[in-house]
């Protein structure tokens, strides 16, 4: 039996503008340390390598070093508090919903490839109400593995059904187009999500300005394009 293709989503900075409640969270910890909050506009350079790194990079900024114990002992706070209000203040972004009509019309399967606690996901895909959409949701625990470890991509292919061969990672960062490409997988990239250096110098397959743009793009890397390909920029349509 043939397996159908699959668009494999990450969730922070391509699904969702979750900087917000990440950002509230890193500040409850570090003024209840002592330390000043940080401004929502610090979140691109902070988040995206996990909740331990965005606590350790936040200490940083703010000058005070952080030992390891301490270190685990906020992380494990940062969870709890974090569990109790994941999305009161993010937001899925534009064109989403439209997007994963459309994919899931032309028969692709969908699931959603995370470094994120699965607890915290699946909150936030609920909250947003589009748990439903996906044949599988893997965040950083669901697995040994977790980005940019490629087995942690084609583990959830493979828990969604899909087809690895006919598969494609939709992200932002350098984490999720590194792992893409050691899976042998083409990327496509939003440049609005949370990475540290313009998303077109890591050279994913394609970046897409709206999400509209989606759809034909997926139609595009897997009618032709190959991963390790020249950066192509679709047009918001």
């Amino acid at each position: 039996m043939t397996l159908p293709p699959i668009v494999v989503f990450d969730l922070d900075g391509t699904l969702a503008e979750t900087a917000p409640d990440i950002m509230r969270v890193l500040n409850v910890i570090l003024v209840r340390e002592g330390l000043p909050a940080l401004p929502l506009e610090r979140a691109r350079e902070l988040v995206g390598a996990g909740a331990r790194a965005l606590i350790s990079r936040g200490f940083k900024v703010s000058g005070r070093p952080l030992d390891e114990e301490t270190l685990e002992r906020l992380f494990e706070d940062f969870l709890l508090i974090y569990a109790d209000d994941v999305a009161s203040h993010s937001h899925l972004f534009d064109g989403v919903l439209g997007a994963l009509d459309q994919l899931a019309a032309e028969g692709y399967l969908l699931a959603v490839c995370t470094n994120k606690p699965i607890l915290h996901t699946r909150l936030i895909l609920d909250h947003f109400g589009i748990a439903q959409r996906f044949a599988s949701v893997a965040g950083r625990d669901s697995f040994p593995f977790h980005k940019p470890d490629p087995r942690h991509l084609t583990l959830t292919i493979e828990a969604s059904g899909g087809d690895p061969a006919r598969a494609v990672m939709i992200g932002d960062s350098r984490t999720d187009i590194a792992t893409a490409k050691a899976a042998g997988i083409p990327t496509i990239c939003v440049p609005f999500g949370y990475t540290d250096v313009p998303i077109e110098t890591l050279e994913p397959d394609v970046i897409i300005q709206h999400f509209d743009a989606l759809p034909a793009a997926v139609r595009q890397v897997l009618g032709g394009g190959h991963a390790g390909t020249a950066a192509k920029v679709v047009a918001h349509s």
